[in-house]
């Protein structure tokens, strides 16, 4: 009791107060951003702990790392362009919701309250089951990793709205642009068309926008030359979410939470894993699914509180073995090993005050980010209302800016370019674009994990079969791949 009351102490001073709310705010913008990772903004402002010191620098970097997975969410529901890679499954129901059903206020609050549940809900886990957890993480290999992909790349059945062939024709193309570049095992040039540029794989970060933003861009381009769409001027009368939203939301905040949490503290993980394995099982548990796509509230909250609930997660191997869980924890770990403080079981023994600090930080953050989040949705949905001739050039130059400031190149422009008209065309066949994305994140995580594992096993297939965990994932994978399949089946019994 004494080491909290001292960590509230800590943290309960005008300066940390300050650069808590600092924090929170410059993650939302940088999060907002497209091309501004998570990542890219802790890393940018990771020399500023240096000059203000101690658990300062950690609680700023924290309000950065929590306001950032939210700020994706904006732009995700406002102009189909997602912030970050995290809130690429937000747009499937949230601009729908904001722009074709006309309900920018209802989304954006869904998505707040639902980033904001799933990052407390990961605080108090992290709180109450850190040294839990962390045993079961510390399980995960790489048969369990390649498991996991394939589970995740299963899902594809779920986000294919439309024709399902064309759905795994999308998450093909994914997987064969996950293969360009070195194989990680060999060393070998995959693809790579004789250029430098290409040895090094396709970044991600141009393909996303491309595929979102400017898609979008080339779409609403068509509109507006065919005169299809007129100006709107949407306002809003309330900014919160309400009892409806609620507890029809409340079963997937729940789920997708609990989700979030555990595939956080699994270390090489994400968000954007998170997300869409989130989506895919709302989806699949709820009874009516019609509307997912088309603006359905367990949609966003199903891919926001999966996300944002990976924060309390990552740091779970964090704290308690030293081990991040992602690419942000790992600027923290830094961070904390900077100044003085080095994660693992002492942690706990050595610096509890400092560890109770880091809780409750956290657990600050994500309030301050909700209620940062719910006070400014007037002004973002003002997004809305600006006209389109302005609009579109404003959107397609944070493209170019974004993309371009990820790596500092303009072959990456070029793709982002490419990736954009060939968003634009699948658009027009039908054929969606998360396939892809689904595809190039797990791509690389299951093709690497799989040749490792056969290493493992001196080439024997077995060693997926006998690992508990691993065969668990598997199995689900198929009946994921296969429920289409016997759903429709059943279907046209019934009907005869």
């Amino acid at each position: 009791m004494d080491a909290v009351l001292e960590a509230v102490a800590i943290l309960a001073t005008f300066e940390n107060v300050g650069l808590l709310l600092a924090g929170t705010a410059v993650g939302i913008f940088i999060g907002a951003m497209p091309g501004l990772s998570v990542n890219m903004g802790l890393a940018l402002l990771f020399p500023i702990t240096f000059s203000v010191g101690g658990m300062s620098g950690i609680v700023m970097l924290l309000g950065i790392y929590c306001g950032a997975i939210y700020g994706g969410s904006i732009t995700a529901i406002l102009l189909r362009t997602p912030g970050t890679p995290a809130s690429a499954a937000t747009t499937l129901d949230g601009y729908p919701m904001a722009i074709i059903n006309g309900q920018p206020g209802r989304a954006l609050s869904i998505s707040t309250m639902a980033s904001t549940f799933g990052g407390v809900f990961s605080t108090i886990c992290l709180i109450l089951f850190a040294p839990m957890l962390a045993k079961v993480a510390l399980q995960f290999s790489k048969p369990e990793y390649f498991a996991l992909a394939i589970f995740g790349i299963s899902m594809i059945t779920s986000v294919s709205s439309g024709s399902i062939l064309k759905g795994l024709i999308s998450c093909l193309i994914g997987l064969f642009i996950a293969t360009i570049g070195l194989d990680a095992m060999s060393g070998l040039e995959r693809f790579t068309l004789g250029t430098l540029y290409l040895s090094g794989g396709v970044s991600f970060m141009p393909i996303l926008i491309g595929l979102f933003a400017l898609t979008q861009v080339f779409v609403n381009v068509e509109d507006a030359y065919k005169n299809k769409q007129t100006k709107q001027t949407i306002k809003i009368d309330n900014v919160l979410p309400t009892w409806a939203d609620f507890k029809l939301t409340l079963t997937t905040l729940l789920r997708s939470s609990c989700i979030g949490t555990f595939i956080g503290c699994v270390p090489g993980t994400g968000g954007d894993i998170s997300s869409w394995i989130s989506y895919d099982q709302a989806k699949r548990w709820a009874k009516d699914k019609s509307q997912f796509g088309k603006g359905d509230p367990r949609g966003i909250a199903a891919s926001e509180s999966g996300n944002n609930s990976i924060v309390g997660g990552a740091f779970i191997p964090v704290l308690t073995l030293g081990i991040p869980g992602d690419g942000a924890t790992a600027i923290i770990l830094g961070a904390l090993m900077v100044h003085g403080m080095q994660p693992g079981p002492l942690l706990f023994v050595d610096h509890a005050p400092d560890v109770y600090a880091i809780f409750i930080g956290m657990m600050a953050a994500n309030i301050v980010m909700g209620m940062m989040g719910f006070s400014l949705i007037r002004l973002f949905v003002k997004v809305v209302n600006i006209p389109r001739a302005i609009l579109l050039p404003i959107i397609t130059i944070m493209a170019v800016i974004g993309t371009y400031s990820y790596n500092n190149s303009m072959n990456d422009v070029l793709i982002m370019f490419a990736a954009g008209i060939v968003g634009y065309f699948m658009n027009k066949i039908g054929m969606g674009v998360p396939g892809v994305i689904i595809g190039i994140i797990l791509g690389s995580l299951a093709e690497q994990n799989f040749t490792g594992s056969l290493m493992m096993s001196d080439g024997s297939l077995a060693i997926f079969a006998t690992n508990p965990i691993c065969a668990v994932f598997l199995v689900l994978s198929v009946i994921s791949l296969l429920s289409p399949l016997y759903k429709g089946i059943l279907g046209k019994m019934l009907k005869n």
